[in-house]
Formats: structure tokens, sequence, C-alpha cells
């Protein structure tokens, strides 16, 4: 390899030497970057929270919409059961409900969370007929896997794999839930 106006060992050490002080560079200004990341989080959700909080309200707004439907069409139980049970994990992993004590996690606006979505709020609208009940959970579980496919794209690492994850699995939900609501 011919480096112009480097001759002999002393430019390729120059230009070694200019490689690991620029990687030096890049790993102190990472560092930093975390350090202040970790001493703002003290006082504000860092922007994973807040993406994972975001992430955690579409979770929640997708298995309210299951709970309205499975009560308002208790036919549907044996067909949506399993994935409510499902979308049910995916709120819990995106809440953070896997941590030890399940604490420090935050609802959309930043608050700490209970978990669940309020008993007492009331029904969404839901279709008079299952049938069509069904396609809208399907179509809820469409644009849910699409919400979390645009958070996806700002997210860290760990939550970025875990949104795609739960993307996935929307995804494989509103399929099921429009194959049955086509029969």
């Amino acid at each position: 390899m011919l480096i112009t106006g480097m001759n002999g060992p002393t430019g390729r050490r120059g230009l070694l030497r200019g490689a690991v002080a620029g990687a030096a560079l890049l790993a102190a200004g990472c560092q930093s970057a975390e350090q202040g990341e970790t001493a703002a989080g003290a006082s504000a959700p860092s922007r994973a929270e807040r993406l994972r909080g975001q992430a955690y309200g579409d979770a929640a707004a997708l298995l309210k919409r299951y709970d309205d439907a499975l009560a308002a069409h208790p036919s549907l139980a044996a067909a949506v059961a399993p994935l409510r049970a499902e979308a049910a994990a995916h709120a819990a992993a995106l809440r953070g409900a896997g941590k030890a004590d399940g604490k420090g996690s935050r609802s959309p606006s930043g608050m700490p969370s209970s978990g669940a979505p309020s008993a007492s709020a009331p029904l969404s609208a839901v279709a008079a007929d299952p049938v069509e009940a069904r396609g809208e959970l399907a179509l809820a579980a469409k644009q849910t896997a699409q919400a979390y496919e645009r958070t996806l794209a700002r997210a860290p690492g760990e939550l970025a794999r875990l949104l795609a994850s739960v993307s996935a699995a929307a995804t494989v939900h509103a399929y099921l839930l429009s194959k049955g609501a086509a029969e």
C-alpha cells in the first residue's frame, strides 16, 4: 500500500497514532454523553424511558381494545383471549415488569404507572357484530405494530430489539384476527 507524503515507518506510525487518538476521542465523547444522560436522568426520564413509556401507552391502549371487545362479545374469547394474553405480556415487558422490583417504570406522560389500564375507564366503541369487532381489533393491532415501528426507529439497542419483537407479534395478531374476521 502506498501512502503519498508519508514515507517509511514514521509516516505509518503517525497515521496509526492519529487513528488511535481519533478512536480515543470518540470513546471519550460517548462516555461523557452517557454520563450526561445519567446525570440528567436523575431529574427527567431518559430518551429510552420516554420511548418505552410511549410504546407502553400504545400497548396498554391495544390491551384495552382487547378487553372491551371481549366484554362486548364473550363469544370471541376462544379465538381472542390467547392473543389478549400475549398483548398483556407485551405491555408488561414494555412497562418494565421484568425488573427486580418492577418499580421505576413510567407511563407515557413520564409519571409512575400502576401498570394496568384503569378498570373504571369506559368501554371504547365496539362494533355490535362480533366479526366486525374482530376486524376492528385486527386494525388496532396493525396500527399498534406500526406505532412500535415508528418508535423503534429512534430507540437504543435493547429497547429496539424489544420493540422489533412486539411489533412482529402485533403484526401476526393483526393477520390472525383479520383471517377470522374474513370467515
